[in-house]
């Protein structure tokens, strides 16, 4: 990743996202930049902020796939949220601290999920040795005592008679291991004990404000409540994965999992805000738009750079970049304070979707629509061919429709496809393979009509 120029970040985002150049071009700057800050010194580093990018667009052009599509690029802490959400101190609503919280523990289950890859092969032979020692218990004591009399009298004898049978043992358990290891035994069931989740009050409170002190109750309460264990009847392939798993969180260390994933989200960490131009606007005094500057100035902080207190500890956010967007269309951007418009000094507008985009959006992409809903009736014995002319007449129609009613962008495709397809989707599976050829004549046939009709069209697509 550190080796990502932005021209090769905007050409990795191309493979998804078509058009909307301005834009890619803005978050690839903004991604090399945090690579550049941390070749710097400590000293500099900690002087350098991220450049926080306001996208301006109506819905459907790609604001929200772009920002999703960088953060997997990076390996980075991603999380959208709706500025509408979030209300101000006082107001029923999410405190807006928390889209800081619901970061971490995004983090938390990525670094967990990377330690966990580490750790697999070791916590798999554990499982291992656990099924094979509950499906083979060491062979029991004899009970009697003159046996143990015996035994105590002549040791020599008793070991004597001991060894070929522990051989045979290490033998039978060998190949009880390999069995188990190949999956010849998966059907097979067996009785395991697994740990219980926490209690279900423990859960109730922490989610009642604990959490927004940033006081994890379950670490308060971990020393009182001892774990309980339950017995379970599983297949064995089943075992093998839950088994897996509590092996693999006794070789992780959850405090160094904690720390690594605080830093991830400091460091890494993207917000996207959606629906920002929902709470632009001044007071009114009255009204449901009474709270909309009031969330604005308690979102401010978190963009500027604060210290917010989690269960997992506390979290800086002057480093964690943040994506607002909006589309723009009744409010403006200068409609925001202005001490939040200046948090976002980078402006891009996002174009509408022309015909010719919707083209390249059916093809394009490496996951295509045309290329989902061939894989998945596929399943079905179903082989659907998408003729040149039919894929620019669901083009034109998408462009036609969103011209008569309201602009959804690209989203339009996905509602004209599932019209076009809902039949055959519908019939299949057939008894023998089908091949479906759709062509110009076959979508006009399936949806001209709708979209003709102007009313119907407002109800169906």
């Amino acid at each position: 990743m550190s080796e990502l120029t932005p021209k090769e970040i905007v050409n990795e985002l191309n493979k998804y996202i078509i058009g909307q150049d301005e834009a890619k071009k803005s978050v690839a700057i903004a991604l090399r930049n945090r690579l550049r800050r941390e070749k710097l010194s400590l000293e500099l580093k900690e002087e350098i902020i991220p450049k926080n990018i306001l996208m301006i667009g109506p819905t459907g052009v790609g604001k929200t796939e772009i920002a999703r599509r960088l953060a997997k690029l990076t390996n980075a802490p991603f999380l959208k949220v709706e500025a509408t959400k979030y209300t101000e101190v006082g107001y029923v609503g999410r405190d807006v601290e928390s889209m800081i919280r619901d970061l971490v523990e995004i983090a938390i289950r990525m670094v967990e999920k990377e330690r966990f890859k580490k750790v697999e092969e070791k916590a798999k032979i554990s499982a291992i040795n656990r099924i094979v020692e509950i499906l083979m218990p060491q062979a029991k004591k004899d009970s009697s005592p003159l046996s143990f009399i015996f035994s105590q009298m002549n040791p020599q004898s008793k070991r004597n008679e001991e060894a070929p049978v522990q051989q045979e043992n290490i033998l039978e358990q060998e190949n009880l291991r390999r069995l188990i290891i190949e999956g010849s035994l998966d059907d097979k069931y067996i009785e395991i004990e697994i740990e219980e989740a926490v209690p279900s009050f423990v859960e109730v409170f922490s989610a009642s404000g604990m959490e927004e002190m940033g006081v994890n109750f379950q670490d308060l309460l971990g020393g009182l409540i001892p774990k309980k264990r339950k017995k379970r009847n599983l297949k064995i392939s089943e075992a093998k994965k839950i088994l897996t798993q509590e092996e693999a969180q006794k070789l992780i260390d959850i405090e160094e999992v904690k720390k690594e994933a605080i830093l991830k989200t400091e460091t890494l960490g993207i917000i996207f805000i959606d629906e920002m131009d929902k709470i632009a606007g001044r007071e009114k005094g009255y009204g449901p738009d009474v709270s909309r500057e009031g969330v604005q100035r308690d979102i401010l902080p978190v963009v500027e750079g604060s210290t917010v207190n989690t269960k997992y500890g506390p979290v800086k956010t002057e480093h964690i970049l943040f994506i607002a967007a909006g589309a723009f269309h009744i409010s403006k951007p200068s409609d925001l304070i202005p001490e939040l418009q200046g948090r976002f000094p980078i402006r891009v507008e996002l174009k509408s979707l022309t015909k010719e985009d919707f083209e390249k959006i059916l093809t394009e992409p490496a996951n295509a629509l045309i290329k989902q809903y061939r894989a998945l009736l596929s399943t079905d014995n179903v082989e659907i061919e998408f003729k040149e002319e039919g894929i620019k007449e669901i083009a034109r129609l998408a462009s036609e429709v969103n011209s008569q009613t309201e602009n959804i962008g690209a989203r339009r495709l996905h509602t004209l496809l599932e019209k076009l397809l809902e039949d055959l989707s519908f019939n299949a599976p057939f008894p023998e393979a089908v091949k479906i050829s759709i062509d110009e004549e076959y979508v006009r046939k399936k949806l001209e009509e709708i979209v003709k009709n102007e009313d119907l069209s407002r109800y169906i697509l």
